[in-house]
């Protein structure tokens, strides 16, 4: 019999924990092929904090360390030294990352640590129930701003991959999306490209993927991936912001 199709040895064969339609585990599926196609398993060290993803290490089948809320760049940066020759990678989302973490990610990045970022981007506070995110869009209707995001009061949403691509401490930072088949090859070829940097001491990568909460935004998931292809994109534009590493084999 043809074999069409095998799921990720990285990835453990279990139920997980998030809602229908989310597409963090379109995500994970993407790292975990990534991780078989190196052949890094028993190389490999996650590293995760507070968020939906709290509970990736029941997914992950590499070693996985819990950081506290937004510090996942640090632990990942003392796993890093400390075992140099591991593949060591954060997966954060945009409350986490992006509001709690600023500063841990923009310092990580500008020392041009040798670690790979897998940042979920999807405009919202989604595991503790909905409220606005550092990357909420103006006119966004969340929890806490159920008028919509008012720019006047809450200033406008932080674009993390440009502000990163600044720093001269990144070697490489893009944005993808998982809306589309199309979208989802280049996403896994910007995961594979910022893991393949790691092990060959480029520095450090972000990947930053435009995700969806429908459970959150109120929409079914065919909705919510038309809201995102609506809103998402035009304010946050697909594509490398930075790359100082050539291409990825």
């Amino acid at each position: 019999m043809t074999l069409v199709y095998e799921p990720p040895k990285s990835l453990l064969d279990v139920p997980t924990h998030y809602c229908p339609g989310c597409t963090h585990g379109v995500i994970h599926k993407l790292v975990g092929e990534v991780i078989d196609e190196f052949g890094i398993l028993d190389k490999t060290i996650a590293v995760v904090p507070v968020g939906c993803s709290v509970l990736a290490y029941n997914y992950f089948a590499c070693d996985v360390l819990e950081a506290a809320h937004g510090r996942a760049p640090a632990v990942a940066t003392g796993a890093k030294r400390t075992n140099p020759e591991d593949v060591v990678f954060t997966y954060q989302g945009d409350g986490d990352l992006a509001a709690i973490g600023t500063a841990e990610i923009i310092h990580a990045a500008a020392r041009g640590e040798n670690l790979t970022t897998v940042f979920v981007n999807n405009c919202i506070y989604g595991m503790t129930g909905g409220q606005m995110a550092p990357t909420t869009l103006p006119g966004q209707v969340t929890e806490t701003t159920p008028y919509g995001r008012d720019t006047k009061i809450a200033g406008y949403p932080v674009k993390v991959s440009e502000m990163i691509a600044t720093l001269t401490g990144a070697c490489y930072v893009e944005r993808v999306s998982v809306d589309t088949i199309p979208h989802l090859l280049k996403a896994k070829k910007a995961i594979k490209k910022a893991f393949q940097n790691q092990m060959e001491g480029k520095g450090f990568s972000l990947v930053e993927v435009l995700s969806i909460c429908p459970t959150n935004w109120g929409l079914s998931p065919k909705e919510a991936m038309q809201w995102l292809r609506d809103n998402m994109i035009p304010y946050y534009p697909l594509g490398v912001k930075k790359d100082n590493t050539g291409e990825v084999k």
